[in-house]
């Protein structure tokens, strides 16, 4: 078993896969909690009328439609059909929001064709950081900016409280995205609302 030290950072790899009456409990949940996460997003990505973004384990697609509002395009893609359906329902329709279902390790989006990734809150349930950091790389055009946000958590910490990071966590997933091919790799610590969260931003070679 894994010391609290050396968790990696998909450490909840195989947890829950947001179905049923449960998953519908937590999807209604993150829309109501999720504004102030959603307004770090489009503060980081610095988004305008020029970028196309994907947004990667998007949930019920608060960052969004809050990107959108910035004047960007987004492709919103999560794994759970429970998500995507919860996210038409609550956004009005435009061009410039798209909703498609997918994972980290397998983007529904051509080659080199957004300009700024992320991932809220997901990159603990990545079932492969290896391919999901390939496959972000895939997608962003040269220059292009990627950045993941998780809450930060105590060494230990368990049940709900360990959805996040440790610092040792976030360090690991930004030496990952060195390794993968993205430089300009930034770690940071930023307050959303209550809560510390770590964000590492990066940059596609």
């Amino acid at each position: 078993m894994d010391s609290p030290s050396d968790l990696p950072v998909n450490h909840h790899a195989e947890g829950h896969r947001f179905a049923g009456p449960f998953g519908l409990l937590i999807a209604l949940g993150m829309l109501a909690f999720a504004r102030k996460r959603a307004r770090l997003v489009v503060e980081v990505a610095g988004l305008s009328s020029a970028d196309h973004a994907v947004d990667i384990g998007c949930g019920p697609g608060a960052a969004v439609r809050a990107a959108a509002r910035s004047g960007a395009r987004v492709t919103g893609v999560d794994p759970a059909p429970l998500m995507l359906r919860l996210a038409r329902i609550v956004t009005r329709n435009g061009p410039k929001i798209v909703w498609s279902q997918g994972s980290a390790e397998n983007l529904p989006l051509p080659e080199h064709s957004v300009t700024a990734a992320w991932s809220v809150a997901t990159v603990h349930h990545w079932e492969d950081v290896a391919a999901g950091l390939a496959e972000v790389r895939r997608v962003l055009a040269p220059g292009g900016r990627f950045f993941a946000v998780e809450r930060q958590v105590q060494p230990g910490a368990t049940g709900l409280a360990s959805h996040g990071w440790t610092d040792q966590q976030a360090y690991s997933f930004g030496a990952m995205c060195r390794t993968a091919g993205f430089e300009d790799v930034h770690i940071e610590t930023r307050n959303v609302g209550r809560r510390l969260a770590h964000v590492v931003r990066a940059v596609r070679r």
